[in-house]
């Protein structure tokens, strides 16, 4: 994992990017704010992408209602490739969120995974571009320390 807190962008506004799951629900991310979101852009052929969703997973439920961890595929294929994957792994917490224009990925010009940390009220806090040990103290530290209490 080659990722690091990157603090370079904090007071970014959430881009407002419709999102799609595979039955065609659709989520304004815009809309997410009242309660701090972890922004996570990942893809089934990327490797740290799929190391990265358990830990994930495991964030969402310890943090529960503390924070939205919104996981958003970049695969080109979209629902063919994520509704398989998603089975395969029996996620608890996370959904299967499309970005199928790749808005996100456009927008935060980075390579995959890129994860992004927004307040309660939509602006950045942090990002990590590149895989990164979300099960670490060190994440856990980062993420407590934003979001507060």
């Amino acid at each position: 994992m080659d990722g690091a807190i990157d603090r370079s962008f904090a007071g970014e506004l959430m881009p407002a990017v419709e999102l799609v799951d595979p039955a065609g629900k659709t989520l304004n991310l815009a809309a997410l704010q009242g309660r701090p979101v972890l922004v996570n852009l990942w893809a089934t052929w990327c490797a740290p992408c799929v190391v990265e969703m358990p830990m994930l997973d495991n964030l969402a439920d310890e943090f529960g209602d503390r924070l939205r961890v919104v996981t958003v595929s970049q695969d080109l294929r979209g629902a063919e490739l994520v509704e398989p994957f998603f089975a395969e792994k029996k996620f608890r917490n996370l959904e299967p969120w499309l970005d199928t224009e790749n808005e996100l990925g456009f927008k935060f010009q980075g390579n995959l995974p890129t994860t992004v940390l927004y307040d309660a009220s939509g602006t950045e806090i942090f990002r990590v571009a590149g895989g990164y040990e979300w099960d670490s103290e060190e994440a856990r530290a980062a993420i407590e320390e934003a979001i507060g209490n």
